[in-house]
């Protein structure tokens, strides 16, 4: 069963090279694709330059793949992956003992899968979720905020037996004029919706990092869901 996937880069890539990529992305190394073309593109002019949307196609037989936005898993693991592997964060306030926390109770063994789903931390979203570990929002408020501006979700192949499935179909050529400045408008249309309902939030019946921690919350609790 074949996936159709794309790739944003400023250069067109025919065979992606399992061990190649920057070890602090989202989830660390792999290869780090969507199933919109729309987003790949976005991509491809992150850095204001012409690039292209690189297509696949994926053969998902045999392979393991965990979805973090499936059950069982829930946020927190997500924010977990993200403090083992992105290298910048908040200091000061209670974010470091917090991102120690969150990595020592929900992050997760993903040795055993080829293809990882979930979340992309551009920009405005890892913001988000800095805004959270360091206390300034709430759980359910990070969960609402993930969805603002279609971000839509990444397909990262991790291992080996990935790699070998995946298949060069040709590319898209992008503009940098075009893509980058929707890219900007998406995030700032992001940022201008978490803005105003992170004002009209309501306190004192939602979840903060510091109830967690002080409760002891397991990646099992209810309550995090």
């Amino acid at each position: 069963m074949g996936r159709i996937l794309y790739h944003g880069s400023d250069h067109i890539i025919e065979q992606p090279e399992y061990g190649k990529g920057m070890r602090n992305n989202d989830y660390g190394r792999g290869f780090y694709c969507t199933e919109n073309l729309e987003l790949a593109k976005e991509w491809a002019c992150a850095n204001q330059k012409d690039g292209y949307a690189n297509i696949y196609e994926l053969d998902m037989d045999g392979l393991k793949v965990l979805n973090l936005n499936d059950s069982p898993y829930h946020i927190l693991n997500w924010l977990a992956l993200l403090a083992e592997n992105r290298t910048y964060w908040q200091k000061g306030s209670i974010a470091q003992e917090a991102k120690q926390y969150i990595k020592e109770h929900f992050l997760i063994d993903i040795s055993g899968y080829d293809i990882l789903v979930g979340y992309r931390a551009d920009d405005s979203y890892f913001s988000f979720a800095q805004d959270f570990v360091s206390g300034a929002i709430s759980l359910q408020k990070l969960s609402e905020a993930m969805r603002l501006g279609k971000l839509g979700e990444q397909v990262v192949l991790k291992s080996r037996s990935a790699f070998e499935k995946i298949h060069y179909k040709g590319n898209e050529p992008v503009s940098a004029q075009e893509y980058y400045q929707k890219k900007m408008q998406r995030e700032k249309a992001a940022r201008r919706e978490y803005r105003s309902t992170k004002k009209n939030a309501s306190y004192l019946e939602k979840l903060f990092i510091i109830d967690i921690m002080r409760e002891g919350m397991q990646n099992d609790d209810p309550r995090l869901r």
